[in-house]
This record gives C-alpha cells, structure tokens and sequence, in this order.
C-alpha cells in the first residue's frame, strides 16, 4: 500500500470522527472567569554576542550584498516583526560581564577577544547604536544587561546617561555627535548576569554589595520611557539569591534604590553537563526524557514564587525568566563553543510547554526571553551567507502571538498520560486566554508521538460561531526544517463550527495548536 503524505495525513486526522479517534479528552474552559493578563513581555527574546548570531545572523554591514537596512539583515527583520517580538535582551548572557560599551560607540570601534565563547574576533561594529536601530526596526523593547563583572559603577552610570540623556549632557551631545541626536528609550536594564557563576562566582552578600549601587546610581534620564530594573536571581532551585535579593529589596530605605525584577534562568538540559542530547536523529526515550526535563519549569517558579512571596506579597516583582530554553549538542562539525544546534519538532512541543508554564503564573512571570534568537541555541531563525529559514520554535511563537495581554482563562480536563518505559508524562497539555477584544484563543498540545488525540471543548459562554487557527505538524517528532527543505515543518490552517457552545477538534501526534473562536 502507498504511504500516505505527510499532508494527506494532517487532513485525515483534521477530520476523523469522534468514533476513530485514538481517545477523546473533555476541555471545559471557563470564559466568564478571566485571571492574571498574559504579558506580552513574556514572548521576549534573547540576543548575544555568541557564534554567528549577531555578525552573519542579524549584522552584515552596509555594505553587503545581503539585503540589509543600515547594516541589519532584512530578512531577519521582516520574520521577526511577524513575531510581534515585545522586547530583546542584549548584549548577553555571560558576554555581558566583559563589555564595554565605549568598544562599540563611534566611528573607530576597539576589536576584541571574546573571552566567554570561545576567544573569537569581536570587532564591536554592532553596538549601541546598531542595536538601538535593530530593536526600532523589529518593533521591540530594548533590555539592556550591564556589565557588573568587569566594569565598574560609573562606567554603567555613563552608559545609561549616553542612552538617555538630552542634548544639554555631554554624554548626550556624544550620541547626538554618533549619530542619534534623540535620547534612547531603556525600557528594562538587567544588574548584571548570573553573577552566581560566569558573571563572577559571586555569593549572595557579594553581589549585594555590587547591585545596590548600581540599582541606585544607574539613572534613566529620559522621562518619556520608564526603566525597570532587573536584579539577578537564581539559576537553579537554590533559593538563596532569591531570599537575598528580596530580603534587601523589602528592607531597604526610602528611595535608596528600586527592583521591579528578579531573573531566573532555566534551561533543559537532560542528565548532566555539558549538554549532549543530540538534537536530531533521537529516538523516542529522548524526546520524552527532554520534555519531562522541561516540565520543571513549573516546580521552578512555584519554588521561587514562594521565596518571592514572603517578601513582595503584592507581586510588584517579576519573576523574569530570562534566560530559557532547549540546550542540546552542538552540530557536529561546528565551533562548540558557538552553541550553533538544529531545531525539531521537539523543541516546537517543548516551548509550547513552556510557554503554557509562564501563562499559568501569569501574575508573577511577567518577563520570559527565551535562549537565543538567530542561530545559538533554541533560535528562531538560522541563516547560512543569504540564506535563510524559520525554525519550528519560531513557528510556535506566532501561532502564540493572540496570548499577548490576554487575560488568563481557566480550563479543566483529565490530562491523561503518555508513557515511554520508566517516563511518564501528562499526554496533553492546554491553556486558553480572553484577548481584548472578547475572543476566546485557546492551545492545544498533544505530546504523545503516536496517537492522534480529539478534544470535545465546551465554552461557558459561547453559543455558535467559528474556530480557526493553526496546528503544527511533522513527519516525524525529530523533523527539521533545513536550507534545501525549508517547509518540512510549518503549520497549516485548521477551522471548525462551534456549536451550542461546544466545537471539536481532533490534532495529530506530537503536535501544537492554537485555535481563536469568534
């Protein structure tokens, strides 16, 4: 018999009756109850001075045959603007702590060694300025890590004041001088970057001492667009950064000094370090095993909210996930120390994951950035020369983009359970959301690799109307999406009746879904 498509058989699923379906969940969402809004914040971004990210992913220069805008990839640009991306963290990550943003300002730029990946040739041609400019043209706010490691107060001070401040500054006239007679808008400034490890094996009281200062003599000059500021926090489930950093927040005098986040990172890393899950060509105890590890995120953040709300029972801090996401081997043949890895299936499943985690804790996760945006890591994009292709991890986040600013909804249904030997993990998972305009957005998850799943969804207050959106599929849960096959993995259209407030949808293994309902 003539296997069918991969195409042919999305379409089957899309339309398998109740009765042929593998199994049957009841969805109950409970649109009259809206929670805590959904940040768009926590849809961010994450770029660093790493590999081929920023030269080759996003800078080409002014004079390369590349399409480019002031130096900065077209392409890139025009995908990342489809992501509505809310906001980009730059210039690292553990590079953050050896920058000095004067290398990179001006018509002469300092070329360096990059001592945090690997000792390549950093020639600073992207800077301020450059970044400045990029943010602007994808539509993001900037969010800024300042070098606590290797630099000093003042230094940092300057920065700030050369970003923000007006035309009657000297700091001010410089950038007018380069090229940017308006002060910059800093909408978040990060106090350096896990100062508990490569931002200077620091203890809690140590980096105290050094955030206090630098979270009151770091000053936003520019009163149109308010800086938050962003303390480092834990990178495990140690708490004692988090009790520190709250603790002194809580205590401290007057207007000494303000927080308005605590960072967390979190990446899945199966079984040890260094990373060394393969990235493609896994078998299906791999992928189950990287997915269980990334369902820690939640007992993560319940364990760190807890800490953070002794402290802060109002919830003005934000726990910001800033660093997160899929850490595998790297490809073979690469610069290890580029963290250049493919993009599958698996990893669309797993930022879904993710992404429902943040939704969930909504009223405290306000911030997310996931690790990193073009070519490093969990990326987004990949290019090769002026090639380019979109990772399935990009295809999730704008199939998510109507979670930004909804309101949190509540769902109830039996997730069921999906098994590989010794592994065990819920078969589903799903979250919904109220956008602003009335519309009920719900995603819809089916971990399982092997079985089709059909939802039976009734909507408290929902009587007829249509269903569309998007459902991601592949052939297979380690599918990629390559330079010579660009589309292997893309999401196709999907659309169904609601009826006496209930609708249908049956969703293909291994596969995410979001659906809008009118």
């Amino acid at each position: 018999m003539r296997a069918l498509s991969p195409r042919i058989c999305f379409a089957f699923l899309l339309t398998l009756s109740p009765a042929l379906a593998e199994d049957t969940v009841a969805l109950r969402v409970d649109s009259a109850q809206p929670g805590a809004k959904i940040d768009r914040h926590i849809f961010g971004q994450f770029t660093e001075h790493l590999g081929s990210q920023i030269y080759g992913g996003i800078w080409v220069g002014k004079t390369s045959k590349i399409p480019n805008t002031r130096g900065i990839r077209k392409d890139v640009v025009a995908a990342l603007k489809d992501l509505h991306v809310p906001v980009v963290r730059w210039p690292g990550g553990c590079y953050a702590d050896q920058y000095h943003w004067r290398d990179g300002i001006g018509k002469k730029r300092a070329a360096r060694l990059n001592a945090a990946w690997g000792n390549s040739v950093e020639p600073n041609s992207f800077g301020t300025h450059e970044f400045m400019d990029f943010a602007e043209q994808i539509g993001a706010e900037p969010y800024v890590s300042v070098n606590i490691g290797s630099g000093t107060v003042k230094e940092a001070a300057d920065w700030m004041e050369y970003m923000t401040a007006p035309t009657t500054s000297s700091l001010g006239q410089e950038r007018a001088a380069n090229g940017h007679p308006a002060p910059y808008g800093v909408n978040f400034l990060g106090l350096g970057n896990e100062s508990w490890d490569c931002g200077g094996l620091m203890t809690p009281d140590d980096y105290l001492q050094q955030m206090k200062l630098y979270a009151r003599f770091i000053n936003n000059y520019n009163s149109k667009v308010p800086t938050q500021k962003v303390a480092v926090g834990p990178g495990t489930a140690d708490t004692a950064y988090t009790e520190a950093v709250m603790k002194t927040w809580k205590d401290r005098k007057g207007w000494s000094f303000d927080l308005n986040g605590l960072s967390l990172h979190s990446y899945t890393v199966f079984d040890g370090w260094p990373p060394h899950m393969p990235a493609t060509d896994f078998g299906e105890k791999d992928y189950a095993n990287v997915l269980k590890e990334t369902l820690k995120m939640e007992p993560l953040i319940q364990l760190q909210t807890a800490v953070m709300d002794k402290y802060d029972p109002e919830k003005k801090i934000s726990l910001t996930v800033d660093e997160w996401g899929a850490w595998l081997a790297p490809t073979k043949g690469s610069n290890p120390a580029f963290l250049q890895q493919q993009n599958s299936q698996r990893d669309a499943i797993l930022t879904a994951l993710n992404f429902n985690i943040f939704a969930r804790h909504a009223d405290r996760v306000r911030m997310t950035n996931i690790a990193q945006m073009v070519n490093v890591l969990q990326a987004m994009i990949l290019t090769d020369g002026g090639k380019m292709v979109l990772t399935p991890t990009y295809h999730v986040f704008k199939m998510y983009v109507p979670f930004q600013d909804a309101s949190f909804v509540p769902v109830s249904y039996d997730a069921g359970s999906y098994k590989v030997g010794d592994t065990s993990l819920p078969r589903v998972d799903v979250i919904a959301a109220k956008t602003k305009d009335g519309k009920i957005v719900i995603a819809l998850t089916n971990i399982d690799p092997s079985k089709a799943v059909q939802f039976e969804i009734s909507i408290a207050d929902a009587k007829t109307g249509n269903a569309h959106g998007q459902s991601l599929t592949a052939p297979k849960p380690d599918s990629i999406n390559s330079f010579t096959a660009p589309n292997t993995v893309t999401p196709k259209a999907i659309t169904a009746v609601v009826k006496d407030g209930k609708v249908s949808v049956t969703l293909a293994p291994a596969s995410v879904t979001v659906l809008t309902l009118d």
